[in-house]
């Protein structure tokens, strides 16, 4: 088979250990049952539990040990709960997710992608039947822009306190972020058995998301890349929406949208409006990515944070993370093929699962779901 595949398995913070605990085990059986030529380490880091003994997320070579894998599955950063403890370590948000945005620039993985799929049994919030065939990819820049990182605070704490935060736009990121986008749409479009049908019989669209009319510099950058590149391909159905209308036609038609491309912000805010339109964040899964330098790991985790409101009660639902774990698989695939076929079971045993609630049976529990697929998969 080859030398083996090395994933790294980062729990974090939170509901994070619980619902890498169930991919941990999926992931063994999986390994088993396809014989696949994969191994992983269960990193303690980063996490608060690490920064209260060591003073820091993770250690200072961090990223370069990470860079050695092939692969990364994160459970969740942030405040590790639970909230009615008042006594908890608890750090700010710039601090416990720091090491999220160091993986993603310092590794350049600059692609964010979130699908954002409806699948029977998931929770159904728009009362319209067309809800169920939501079917999109999200696209968030994930390198710059918005979370550029660059300002600072002048006399912080006083009357005359002024804060700066500088957004940042080069040429480069935005036209590698708009290529991929229009390679993904051709990409889904060809991997569908029933094609869908966009503008003038085109299978496949893109809408660029901006907010142009307010901020016409990195605007007109994003149009003016945006429509250069869509000459490229004719194949593909385009147009582009404001950010707050986009918000307003995610709830009132998401059924009509196919590749979103969007800045950091604007992708973030808007896949975790995706999210619940498919079932929740509990169901949502994404992967970030460096299309460019296919050596280079990926990062893939769930949608969702650590939510302290339910770390340690059993309540998370681990399918989110099962979700980017059958991505992950996805994206080494091309190593072996029964890492594709490991893939492709996973994604049908969550579905399968998913289709339980659909018959009316309630989710059962983070540790319950994991044990039930477990002896699925085991069978």
């Amino acid at each position: 088979m080859g030398q083996a595949l090395n994933i790294a398995l980062l729990p974090g913070d939170g509901i994070g250990p619980e619902v890498t605990d169930v991919a941990e085990a999926v992931l063994n059986l999986l390994i088993q049952r396809y014989q696949l030529p994969l191994g992983y380490t269960r990193f303690d880091w980063p996490s608060h539990a690490w920064h209260q003994a060591h003073g820091e997320m993770m250690p200072g070579d961090g990223v370069a040990q990470l860079r050695e894998f092939d692969a990364m599955l994160l459970g969740a950063l942030g405040d590790p709960g639970p909230l009615e403890d008042p006594s908890r370590f608890v750090l700010s948000d710039s601090v416990s997710l720091a090491p999220l945005l160091a993986l993603r620039k310092q590794l350049d993985l600059w692609a964010c992608e979130r699908p954002a799929r409806w699948l029977p049994g998931a929770p159904q919030y728009l009362a319209d039947p067309r809800a169920r065939e939501v079917d999109m990819l999200v696209i968030r820049e994930n390198s710059e822009g918005e979370y550029s990182g660059q300002g600072g605070r002048l006399a912080p704490g006083t009357a005359q306190e002024v804060a700066t935060q500088v957004e940042v736009f080069t040429a480069r990121a935005t036209e590698r972020l708009i290529r991929h986008a229009f390679q993904r749409a051709r990409q889904r479009a060809a991997q569908r058995e029933t094609p869908r049908q966009f503008k003038n019989g085109k299978h496949a669209q893109v809408c660029l998301i901006t907010k142009r009319n307010a901020q016409p510099f990195w605007g007109d950058l994003y149009t003016d890349t945006f429509q250069r590149i869509a000459n490229e391909f004719p194949d593909v159905d385009t147009h582009h929406e404001l950010v707050d209308a986009a918000c307003m036609k995610f709830v009132q038609c998401p059924w009509r949208f196919d590749v979103v491309v969007a800045s950091n912000l604007h992708g973030d805010i808007l896949t975790d409006l995706a999210a619940v339109l498919c079932g929740g964040p509990g169901l949502a899964p994404s992967a970030n990515l460096n299309p460019d330098e296919p050596t280079l790991p990926a990062l893939f985790e769930p949608v969702h944070g650590s939510a302290p409101d339910i770390a340690g009660q059993n309540l998370a639902d681990p399918r989110a993370t099962l979700m980017s774990l059958a991505m992950l698989l996805e994206n080494l695939a091309h190593h072996h093929p029964a890492i594709g076929s490991a893939a492709q079971h996973l994604h049908d045993l969550i579905q399968a699962d998913l289709a339980r609630e659909a018959n009316g049976d309630p989710f059962s529990g983070t540790r319950e779901t994991g044990q039930r697929l477990c002896q699925w998969l085991a069978a």
